[in-house]
C-alpha cells in the first residue's frame, strides 16, 4: 500500500508542477557610470541610451529568451578606486552577468583587471583611451566607444588629398601627440601634407607664439592650406587664431566635431571641416531615426554622442546573449569577436584581435543657421569603417 500512496501523490502533483514553473533568473547588466560630478549630464545621456538600446533590441520586453533585463546601477562619482570597487560589488554581490561603462579612462582603467579577475564581460562605453583596447586591456573587455585614435584617423580621411598643407596644434601630452602621430599616417594615402606640428603645454592660455610659427610655416606652403587643431579640455586655441586673421593668408581651419554642447562655441567657424563621431542628423538608418524620436519625445532635446553611444552598448549586450543563447562568458566571448551589429551610427564590429568596435565617422562642413544654437556639422560623407585603418591595439 505504502508504494501506491506515493504513486498516487505523483501523479497528483505533476500537474501543479507543469503549470506552475520556476521564474528564469534574470539577467544582470551593472551600468558603472559617474552618476555625479562633473561628467553628470553626460552620464545622464549614455544612461538614457543605455535604456533606449535596451528597449529597442528587445522590442520594448527588456527581455531575452524569456528572461528579464535587470539594470543595476553603479556611481563611480568619477574615483578611479570607487569605480574599481563598485564592479567588484556589481559581479561578486550582485552577480551581473556583465557590465557597461564607464565614463573616465581613467577610471575604465582601474576596472579593467576587475573584469579578468572576475572573468566577466565588461563593455566600455564611452571612454576613450587608447590603452583600454590595446596595452592594458585583457581578453574580457570590448568597447562599443570610439577610442581617440579613430578620431584622429577618421579626420585624416576627411581633411586629406592632393594639395593640402597642413599645419597641427595639438596639446604636448599622450593624447595630443598620439593623435597627431595617427592623424599623419592616415593622411599618407591621401596626397596631403603635413608642414609643421605644434605642441603646446596642456595649460597653455595664450596661442599668439604658436599661431605666429604656425603662419610662418603655411604661409610659404603652395596648395590649400589648413590648420587642424586636435585639442581637449580648457584653452580656446581656434578663437586665439582666428583672432589672428588667417583669411590674410588664405588659411582655413579644421578640427574633430564635437558635441552639442560644443557645437555652440563652433558657431564663428563656418566652413570648418573635420569628422564627427555622431550628429542626429547624420547617420540615415531606421535604428537613428528611432532614438532621434524617442529622445526628443522623451526628454526635450535631440540625442548627443553620449545617448547615442549608450543605444550602441545597449544593442550590443542584448544581441549578444541572445545569438550566444547564454550569459556564460566563454560563450559571450566567441560571440562577441567579430560580431556585426547595427546602431544609431550603423554598422559595428568587434575586431577579434583587440575587441574594439570599427564604425563609421562622419565627414562634416559648419553651417550656420539662426534658429539653431549651435553650428551645424553638415554631412559631407559617411565614412565608413573599411575606409579607416585604425592601428591594432588602439
Amino acid at each position: 500500500m505504502k508504494p501506491f500512496r506515493i504513486a498516487r501523490w505523483a501523479m497528483t502533483a505533476l500537474p501543479l508542477l507543469i503549470s506552475a514553473p520556476l521564474q528564469a533568473e534574470p539577467i544582470k547588466i551593472a551600468h558603472v557610470y559617474a552618476k555625479t560630478g562633473p561628467f553628470e549630464a553626460y552620464a545622464r545621456q549614455s544612461h538614457n541610451g543605455l535604456m533606449l538600446g535596451l528597449e529597442y533590441a528587445t522590442s520594448g520586453t527588456f527581455e531575452i529568451d524569456g528572461r528579464a533585463i535587470e539594470v543595476i546601477e553603479k556611481d563611480t562619482g568619477l574615483d578611479p578606486a570607487q569605480g574599481r570597487a563598485l564592479l567588484e560589488e556589481a559581479y561578486g554581490d550582485d552577480n551581473a552577468d556583465l557590465a557597461v561603462g564607464p565614463m573616465s579612462s581613467s577610471v575604465a582603467l582601474a576596472m579593467l583587471p576587475v573584469a579578468e579577475s572576475f572573468e566577466k564581460i565588461l563593455i566600455v562605453e564611452p571612454a576613450m583611451a587608447d590603452a583600454l583596447t590595446g596595452e592594458d586591456s585583457n581578453r574580457y573587455v570590448f568597447r562599443t566607444g570610439r577610442n581617440a585614435t579613430q578620431d584622429a584617423v577618421a579626420n585624416g580621411v576627411a581633411i586629406g588629398r592632393p594639395g593640402v598643407k597642413i599645419a597641427t596644434l595639438a596639446q604636448d601630452t599622450p593624447y595630443g601627440r598620439d593623435g597627431i602621430a595617427a592623424f599623419r599616417d592616415a593622411l599618407a594615402a591621401t596626397g596631403a601634407e603635413v608642414v609643421h606640428e605644434e605642441y603646446v603645454p596642456i595649460d597653455t592660455t595664450d596661442f599668439t607664439a604658436a599661431g605666429q610659427r604656425i603662419f610662418d610655416e603655411l604661409q610659404d606652403a603652395q596648395g590649400d592650406r589648413v590648420v587642424f587643431f586636435y585639442w581637449a579640455g580648457g584653452g580656446n586655441p581656434m578663437s586665439e587664431l582666428q583672432a589672428m586673421n588667417p583669411e590674410r593668408l588664405d588659411i582655413r581651419f579644421a578640427a574633430s566635431g564635437t558635441t552639442l554642447s560644443g557645437l555652440v562655441r563652433y558657431k564663428p567657424f563656418v566652413g570648418l571641416e573635420g569628422a564627427i563621431y555622431y550628429y542626429y542628423e547624420s547617420p540615415g538608418n531606421d535604428i537613428n531615426q528611432w532614438l532621434v524620436e524617442h529622445h526628443l519625445e522623451r526628454f526635450g532635446t535631440p540625442p548627443d554622442f553620449f545617448a547615442a553611444g549608450g543605444m550602441a552598448a545597449g544593442i550590443a549586450a542584448v544581441e549578444a546573449i541572445r545569438r550566444a543563447g547564454s550569459t556564460d562568458t566563454e560563450e559571450l566571448i566567441s560571440t562577441l569577436e567579430g560580431m556585426h551589429f547595427d546602431t544609431p551610427k550603423g554598422e559595428m564590429m568587434f575586431r577579434a584581435e583587440d575587441h574594439q568596435a570599427l564604425q563609421s565617422m562622419f565627414h562634416f562642413r559648419l553651417s550656420v543657421e539662426e534658429d539653431v544654437e549651435w553650428a551645424i556639422p553638415e554631412q559631407v560623407r559617411e565614412l565608413t569603417l573599411d575606409e579607416m585603418d585604425v592601428p591594432l591595439g588602439r
